[in-house]
């Protein structure tokens, strides 16, 4: 599994978004010029992370983007599922049933599924607000 440039563009955005002023819309181009991302790639990152109620947009010479909660109900897992999509370590565990005609004689599918649910269980773990207390730290400690 390995997270694209729109998923950690997207978190860079909404962190971005936390430090400004939460009552007011912040413009792609000043995000833009902060975070040295274009604007073109941020439009599409922004329709994905309003489509999933992540971020709240308006129009006009005040308008822009806002977070659409509070920064400690928006989860990091939320923020890479919007993004890149289902998180599965395989093919076979990204469907509600598993499809695969080998799941009951896999020898590899309990690794497989123990992988997903320690990212699943990381990521969930991880808000807006604690991702910026993680800068220039060791990764959150959590029990498996």
């Amino acid at each position: 599994m390995k997270i694209s440039t729109r998923g950690r563009y997207a978190l860079r955005l909404l962190l971005d978004l936390m430090l400004q002023d939460k009552d007011s819309y912040v413009s792609l181009k000043e995000i833009s010029s902060r975070q040295d991302i274009s604007v073109k790639y941020l439009e599409q990152i922004t329709s994905l992370l309003t489509k999933a109620g992540l971020l709240i947009s308006t129009r006009g010479p005040t308008g822009g983007y806002k977070l659409a909660k509070s920064p400690d109900h928006i989860r990091v897992y939320d923020v890479m599922v919007a993004t890149e999509g289902p998180l599965h370590s395989v093919a076979c565990l990204g469907e509600t049933e598993n499809p695969c005609p080998r799941k009951d004689s896999c020898t590899t599918l309990g690794v497989w599924e123990g992988l997903d649910k320690v990212v699943y269980d990381y990521l969930t773990s991880i808000t807006l607000s604690d991702a910026l207390t993680l800068e220039n730290k060791e990764a959150v400690n959590f029990s498996i």
